[in-house]
């Protein structure tokens, strides 16, 4: 049941932080793959959250929920935050109002968190990208931001149309965020794990002179298509 009125919860749902660890060594286009081709695309935020600067993270998610043109509640979800995790802001994805900036940032790394998601704007970039903290955002602008509420901490957020409950892992490199639910972080990290070691005898039949068509059966996926292959240029048919 969603919350009918401001509230802070200060606690998440724990996962396995070996799972995470395991997790952490690969790429959201890896784990994207191994959680399929229904649950993968759900759970991949929208191309619009980009990296401020390069990083990358993995980490369970605090959440915070704002009001668009405030951010009072990013200060009570930093408050709570500790090593490891990953914050979580959206404001609806408005660019009103900055959700995040430098001071808040240097107060998160120096405790140890992994990093901010933010469906929101951000400001301070260049200063954020000194400090070497992983941030991705979908909108830039200082806009001055209030500090009123209504809003909501450790509660279930959307971020780049994609559900994010207070706990789920967050993994985030340069292709963009992934969203693991924690029902699916093993499956997830073992399907990366099958895919990195067929990767590996991929790489090495390409190297030894195969084609990738041909290593991944694509001529008799063209000819059960009936796709038509001309000896021709497409100048020829004109």
């Amino acid at each position: 049941m969603p919350p009918v009125k401001s509230v802070i919860y200060n606690r998440i749902p724990q996962s396995d932080p070996a799972l995470i660890a395991r997790a952490a060594k690969f790429g959201i286009a890896d784990l994207h793959e191994a959680l399929g081709g229904v649950a993968g695309r759900l759970c991949l935020m929208s191309p619009k959250m980009r990296p401020i600067g390069p990083g990358k993270i993995c980490g369970p998610a605090v959440t915070a929920f704002n009001y668009p043109g405030d951010n009072l509640m990013i200060h009570a979800a930093l408050n709570l935050a500790t090593e490891g995790q990953v914050l979580v802001f959206t404001n609806g994805g408005s660019s009103q109002g900055a959700l995040w900036g430098d001071v808040a940032c240097g107060f998160a790394k120096k405790r140890g968190v992994a990093g901010a998601v933010v469906d929101g704007a951000v400001r301070d970039t260049d200063a954020i990208r000194e400090m070497d903290f992983p941030v991705w955002a979908t909108h830039i602008s200082v806009e001055h931001p209030e500090k009123r509420g209504p809003g909501a901490v450790n509660v279930p957020v959307v971020l780049g149309g994609v559900l994010v409950e207070p706990g789920d892992i967050i993994v985030g490199d340069a292709d963009g965020v992934l969203v693991i639910p924690r029902k699916l972080l093993r499956h997830a990290v073992e399907g990366a794990e099958k895919r990195a070691a067929a990767e590996v005898t991929f790489r090495a039949r390409i190297a030894e002179g195969e084609l990738p068509l041909d290593i991944l059966g694509l001529r008799q996926v063209i000819e059960n298509l009936g796709i038509e292959q001309r000896d021709a240029t497409w100048e020829d048919d004109r």
